[in-house]
């Protein structure tokens, strides 16, 4: 079955999310992390995202099964960074190849557009991750450049890849100073 829906995450997720990314963290290199958070951590990174005003999606199946999640956050965190934003977004291994990554990709950006941000950055981890550079391409991204060798897992050099997506108005418009994007950015 296809069908699928994707809907604001909620903490009752997380348990399902932090097996969706323990996966990533032992077999892929979306992620630099070499051990996966426990649980207790991943709850708290989901309400820190969510408690900054950052918007945080899942996909699910008919069944109510999580297939992948997406979420913002800050790109950096220097207040001069505060209208950009970074995408995550990590799939269940049986949901690769779908469409899914590109749909909650592509919501993730209509969700950060409306709260305001200028510019979206994808962080890619490893050059060869075509998958992510691909759904990024479809999305409208353009590549910025790679960070050659700048991680390393499995017992290699990996490279990082940057993308980036001008969200609404982009840079054509100066933002409104009174009205930040997200509370963590508001200091």
């Amino acid at each position: 079955m296809n069908a699928y829906t994707i809907r604001a995450a909620t903490l009752a997720d997380v348990p399902a999310i932090a097996a969706v990314y323990e996966h990533a963290v032992l077999h892929g290199t979306a992620t630099y992390e070499l051990v996966p958070p426990p649980l207790a951590e991943m709850e708290a990174r989901f309400r820190a995202v969510t408690g900054d005003g950052y918007p945080y999606i899942v996909a699910e199946d008919g069944e109510g099964r999580l297939l992948g999640y997406a979420y913002g956050s800050a790109f950096r965190t220097r207040p001069a960074y505060r209208w950009s934003v970074e995408d995550s977004v990590y799939l269940e291994p049986a949901a690769q190849g779908r469409g899914i990554g590109l749909a909650l990709l592509l919501r993730l950006v209509e969700l950060c557009t409306e709260l305001g941000f200028r510019q979206m950055i994808g962080v890619i981890g490893g050059s060869d991750h075509q998958p992510s550079i691909r759904i990024h391409e479809k999305a409208g991204f353009r590549h910025l450049g790679i960070m050659e060798a700048s991680g390393f897992k499995f017992g290699r050099w990996i490279d990082t890849v940057l993308m980036q997506l001008p969200l609404g108005e982009g840079r054509s418009t100066l933002p409104d100073e009174t009205a930040y994007p997200g509370t963590l950015l508001k200091g």
